[in-house]
C-alpha cells in the first residue's frame, strides 16, 4: 500500500534540518541568540554587480534570513555531496550569527574575552 502522500523534497528537508541542528547548538553556546529568529528563504535580491548574499541581519526585528539556494548552490566543483553541502550550510549558519552577534564564527567557548 503506498502512503497517500508524495515525501516532500529531501534536499530542503535536509536544509532545514541541518539549520536547525546547528542553530540549536549556537543557541546553546551562545545566549544572546536565543531570542533571534532564524528564518530560510530561497533567493535574496541584490544587486546584479553585488555577490550573492547567502544571509541577511535583520537586528531591528532579532532574525537571521539564510538563504537555502546560494548556500547549497555556491559549492566549489567537486564538493556537491551530502557531507560537504551539510558543512556548507553548517558553515554559513556559524557565520551568519557570528556576524549578528559580532563575534568570530570559531569563538564556540561562549565566554567573553
Amino acid at each position: 500500500m503506498r502512503p497517500p502522500l508524495a515525501p516532500l523534497d529531501g534536499r530542503i528537508d535536509r536544509f532545514d534540518l541541518t539549520v536547525g541542528t546547528a542553530v540549536e547548538f549556537l543557541r546553546g553556546t551562545w545566549p544572546e541568540l536565543q531570542e533571534v529568529r532564524f528564518e530560510i528563504g530561497a533567493m535574496p535580491t541584490f544587486d546584479a554587480t553585488d555577490e550573492v548574499p547567502r544571509w541577511h541581519l535583520d537586528h531591528d526585528r532579532a532574525r537571521i534570513v539564510l538563504f537555502r539556494l546560494p548556500i547549497e548552490r555556491l559549492l566549489p566543483p567537486g564538493h556537491d555531496d551530502g557531507a560537504h553541502r551539510r558543512m556548507a550550510i553548517e558553515s554559513a549558519v556559524f557565520r551568519a550569527a557570528a556576524e549578528y552577534v559580532g563575534r568570530e564564527p570559531w569563538d564556540l567557548g561562549g565566554h567573553d574575552h
